[in-house]
């Protein structure tokens, strides 16, 4: 998600051309912070987890669970069709999808 630093191809000293320009000593910058904004942080991660443990599954996350715990196909899909409609969005709800399918291995896992 984060901006990569790509490094510009040496200026030519020409009036014209890709890389025209009066030839100059580049400067190593400092990476900005807003350059890892989207990454999530460990206190983040680990807030998150206590609220989760705590808090439990809201409503429609436990009926995707239960969709996603029958296994087949069609279900699967379904599951993917409730997030979409809760949260606005194709790519929200396969995420949140992931999500549910990782906690529901991780019941799998504990039990």
């Amino acid at each position: 998600m984060g901006k990569t630093a790509a490094p510009k191809p040496e200026r030519t000293g020409m009036a014209a051309g890709l890389n025209k320009g009066f030839i100059v000593t580049r400067r190593e910058l400092k990476t900005k912070p807003s350059y890892r904004r989207g990454r999530k942080g460990e206190r983040v991660s680990l807030v998150r987890e206590v609220v989760r443990e705590v808090v439990g599954f809201a409503p429609y996350e436990r009926r995707m669970i239960e969709l996603i715990k029958i296994g087949s196909a069609s279900t699967f899909k379904r599951a993917l069709k409730l997030a979409k409609k809760r949260l606005g969005t194709h790519r929200r709800g396969t995420k949140k999808r992931n999500e549910m399918s990782d906690a529901v291995a991780a019941m799998r896992r504990k039990a």
